[in-house]
């Protein structure tokens, strides 16, 4: 069967994450993905050097592509650059919106000159206001956008991954995918522009619109949820770290009569409905740990189990690695990089008839000729 995105062609003018993690993606569903590098190479390619020699930015997010390295202050590196954006399907960058605007390849321009194009491009902040030219990394975008506000316990924290990247590369690579079966209905193209300062902001709605129509700022809350109790984690007898989530007043009554052993505490005016499990949340949870102090872990898993309360283990990144789940469901596929073959996880998508994918990732440079020559002479129709 057809790969969804098979006869597509990306060019993507890319470097870091957010633009890299979008076209991933489009290659996972069988796009053809040109990477335009600079004559150095994406600077993620040297972020580390952990999976076999090769960063585990840049194999994360750079798999399934070809790469050409082009300097676009040379005359006829630029030439080259303009003729394939020309021939491309989808163009998608992560420049400045200055920097873009004075290359003439922002979107609007872009789709100005090429009416069919999808023209895509993810910038920190969005054209126009105040901050457009701003530097914007994932951390800046965090801390603008109050992720650090939300997020630790009587010190903020990070999220401890690029979560302003992945949300932004998300928001563009849908948005490429929105226009794409537009242009298949109508011929239209599109010019998108995706900021990660709004996806982000997109993704904090809640504690947003709770702070804004609420009471204001609410306190981190740390391993906890910060409106949902019993929701967070707990130590067993034998050391392990397991998450309790209830999520209604009927499965707090079954977690009170299957964990607790005391019915009564289902309707105990204090937990008998969330709010009132939060007001008391500090005597809801010591009475849960006291409880799970006098069992055995493989006692308490079995009595959560058995109420249906959902509960998960707190894995360290060597648990999610070694994880049964995705083991026995084959979630993982050797891919080929400049320094050998490596094993990856696979793409999350779950298409019927989308194979494996046997990409590798490109070296600097690694690309089929013949790609290009079909690029440029596509651009010069």
């Amino acid at each position: 069967m057809t790969a969804p995105l098979d006869g597509i062609v990306v060019v993507s003018l890319e470097q870091a994450i957010s633009a890299p993690f979008a076209t991933r993606q489009l290659a996972d569903l069988g796009a053809t993905v040109l990477k335009v590098e600079r004559p150095e190479g994406d600077f993620a390619r040297h972020y580390d050097s952990v999976v076999n020699g090769e960063s585990a930015f840049f194999v994360w997010a750079n798999r399934g592509k070809q790469s050409v390295a082009l300097d676009l202050k040379d005359a006829s590196d630029l030439a080259t650059f303009r003729a394939l954006v020309a021939g491309a399907d989808v163009f998608l960058h992560n420049l400045s919106p200055r920097a873009a605007v004075k290359l003439g390849i922002d979107a609007p321009t872009l789709l100005a000159a090429h009416p069919a194009i999808i023209a895509a491009e993810i910038s920190g902040y969005g054209h126009g206001g105040p901050r457009a030219d701003d530097k914007a990394y994932d951390l800046a975008i965090q801390a603008e956008a109050g992720v650090f506000s939300v997020t630790g316990n009587e010190e903020m924290s990070k999220v401890g991954f690029s979560v302003a990247d992945i949300c932004s590369g998300m928001y563009a690579m849908s948005a490429i995918l929105a226009a794409l079966v537009r242009r298949d209905r109508t011929g239209e193209g599109a010019a998108i522009q995706v900021s990660m300062l709004d996806s982000l902001a997109e993704w904090m709605s809640a504690p947003l619109y709770n702070a804004a129509y609420g009471p204001g700022q609410p306190a981190r809350t740390g391993r906890r949820h910060h409106a949902i109790a019993p929701y967070g984690t707990f130590q067993l007898s034998d050391g392990s770290t397991v998450l309790i989530a209830v999520q209604s007043d009927g499965e707090w009554r079954s977690m009170a009569d299957h964990l607790m052993g005391d019915e009564a505490l289902g309707t105990d005016e204090r937990f008998a409905t969330n709010a009132s499990r939060i007001r008391n949340v500090d005597e809801l949870e010591r009475l849960v740990r006291q409880r799970l102090s006098g069992m055995s872990a493989d006692e308490a898993r079995g009595r959560l189990a058995e109420g249906r309360i959902a509960t998960a283990r707190v894995n360290d990144l060597r648990g999610v690695w070694e994880h049964e789940q995705l083991r026995a469901r084959n979630r993982f596929e050797d891919v080929s990089t400049p320094s050998g073959v490596v094993e990856l996880l696979a793409s999350p998508f779950d298409i019927n008839g989308l194979e494996p994918s046997t990409a590798r990732v490109p070296a600097l440079g690694e690309h089929d000729p013949a790609l290009l020559e079909r690029l440029r002479a596509r651009g010069g129709q």
